[in-house]
């Protein structure tokens, strides 16, 4: 058992030397092989791999999914246990890759800047909070904007659909991140500019 988890330290290893990580504070939820999901903290990242705080943890080998805010969708396999986590592996193309260097370039970026921490979730209530959301099937569903920032939006709508269904919203990529009472949250594939947000979330 010990052999196989020092053999198992290796990829993350070679991931390291092929990927420089990013010190990094994301929040997001993570789904193991028996389908428990719990909350967790993104520690350190890269385009190969990354490291969680995560009260719950499964064993080295195990398959993750996780949703991360401004980084959206990831998945990959256990390679080490970490005090209070785990490091894990992120399988992705090499297009998905280059657009992950980016967003964490950006996120490195705005640390080096000291920018509040809560500033990423500055919201606007637009001027038109009418919107149209496509699901995965090709149906559509008009919705309310309550309110929404750079990186997702909180919206009020008769149906919810179900955690991390990926949907658009007018132009934008996003995802289900969590229900609200009367509605639900969703996160951005990527973030938006200020000068396009309430074009691109409100287009039909």
């Amino acid at each position: 058992m010990a052999l196989a988890q020092r053999k198992s330290v290796f990829p993350a290893a070679e991931e390291r030397r092929r990927f420089q990580r990013v010190k990094v504070h994301l929040l997001g939820r993570y789904m193991l092989p028996d389908r428990r999901e719990f909350p967790c903290q993104v520690i350190n990242m890269s385009p190969g791999g990354l490291a969680m705080l995560a009260p719950g943890i499964g064993n080295v080998g195990d398959r993750v999914i996780a949703y991360l805010d401004h980084i959206g969708r990831v998945e990959g396999k256990i390679t080490r246990i970490i005090d209070n986590g785990f490091a894990m592996t992120v399988n992705a193309t090499p297009r998905k890759r280059d657009k992950m260097a980016a967003q964490l370039t950006w996120l490195a970026n705005r640390q080096i800047l000291n920018l509040p921490e809560d500033r990423r979730h500055d919201r606007i209530v637009p001027r038109n909070p009418s919107a149209r959301i496509v699901l995965p099937d090709g149906s559509a569903m008009l919705c309310r904007i309550i309110d929404m920032s750079l990186s997702g939006a909180a919206i009020s709508a008769a149906t919810r659909p179900e955690m991390g269904t990926k949907v658009m919203i007018g132009r934008v990529q996003a995802q289900v991140v969590r229900h609200l009472e009367d509605g639900f949250a969703l996160e951005f594939a990527f973030p938006q500019l200020a000068d396009t947000l309430e074009d691109n979330v409100t287009a039909r």
